[in-house]
C-alpha cells in the first residue's frame, strides 16, 4: 500500500499518479545533468554549441527548436544584463497551432490576432537560467513579448500536457530536460499562468485606455524563484518518499 501523502497548498490538488509523474520527471532532469556533466557540458551550453557568438536577443538554436509531431517549440535567448540581473538567459516554450487541444480558442483582442505561420502560437512558460546552466526562476510574459497568440489561462494550462521535444536537435539531453521541467514544475507553472491573467485584469483597471496586451510597461506578468533541490524535496515530502 502506498504511503499516505501529506497535503500542501502547492500540491494538494494533484492526484497520486500526477505526483508520481512529477517525481519521475525530476529523475529525468537529474539524469540529463549527470550525463552532460560527464562531458563537462550543461543544458544551456548544448544549445549554444556551434551557434557562433552568443549575442543578446538572438534566438538559440537559430530558427528555434520545434517538434513537428507534438507541435511544441522553444528557443533560448538573453536580454541585456541590466534587465535581467543574475540571469544568463532564458528558455521560452510554446505550443503551435496544430498542437492545440480541442475546444481552445484564441481570445478576441483589439489588435485582431490572426492565425498565421509567422506567429509562433501560444507561449506556455519561460525558464530563467544562471551561467552554470541551472534554473533560477520561471515566469510568464505579456502578449507582445513573444508576439504570441493570446489564450485564456485555463486553455494554456490544457496545452501543457502536449509539450514535448522528442528528437535530438539541437541537443537530445536539453530537449529531454526541458520536456521534464515542464512536468516537474507543473504546480508552479499552472499557478503562474493563472496569476498572469489576474495581472492582466489588474493592469486593465489601472490603465483602462491602453491596449494592455501591447503595453511595453508590462512585460513579466508573473514569476517565482525556483530550486531543483527544493522542488524534489517538496514532491518527495508530499508523496512520503524516504531518501
Amino acid at each position: 500500500m502506498a504511503p499516505a501523502r501529506k497535503k500542501t497548498s502547492l500540491f494538494s490538488k494533484y492526484s497520486e499518479d500526477q505526483l508520481i509523474g512529477m517525481h519521475e520527471a525530476s529523475a529525468e532532469v537529474l539524469e540529463c545533468y549527470r550525463v552532460l556533466a560527464k562531458a563537462k557540458s550543461n543544458v544551456v551550453a548544448e544549445i549554444l554549441r556551434h551557434q557562433g557568438k552568443y549575442t543578446i536577443w538572438n534566438h538559440y538554436p537559430k530558427g528555434d527548436a520545434a517538434d513537428w509531431e507534438t507541435h511544441s517549440q522553444y528557443y533560448y535567448h538573453a536580454h541585456p544584463k541590466k534587465q535581467r540581473p543574475g540571469e544568463h538567459g532564458h528558455f521560452h516554450t510554446f505550443m503551435r497551432y496544430d498542437g492545440m487541444p480541442k475546444g481552445v480558442k484564441a481570445m478576441a483582442l483589439k489588435h485582431k490576432q490572426k492565425k498565421n505561420k509567422k506567429r509562433i502560437g501560444a507561449h506556455l512558460i519561460a525558464f530563467s537560467m544562471d551561467k552554470k546552466g541551472f534554473p533560477i526562476k520561471i515566469f510568464t510574459t505579456n502578449r507582445w513579448v513573444t508576439d504570441e497568440t493570446w489564450y485564456e489561462a485555463e486553455d494554456v494550462i490544457k496545452m501543457l500536457d502536449g509539450f514535448a521535444i522528442d528528437h535530438t536537435y539541437p541537443s537530445w539531453a536539453t530537449n529531454r530536460w526541458l520536456t521534464a521541467m515542464v512536468k516537474m514544475y507543473r504546480p508552479q507553472i499552472e499557478d503562474l499562468i493563472l496569476k498572469r491573467d489576474k495581472k492582466m485584469v489588474q493592469w486593465r483597471k489601472k490603465h483602462p485606455r491602453k491596449d494592455i496586451y501591447e503595453d511595453r510597461k508590462l512585460e513579466v506578468t508573473s514569476e517565482v524563484k525556483i530550486s531543483l533541490v527544493d522542488q524534489i524535496k517538496g514532491i518527495e515530502a508530499v508523496l512520503g518518499v524516504v531518501t
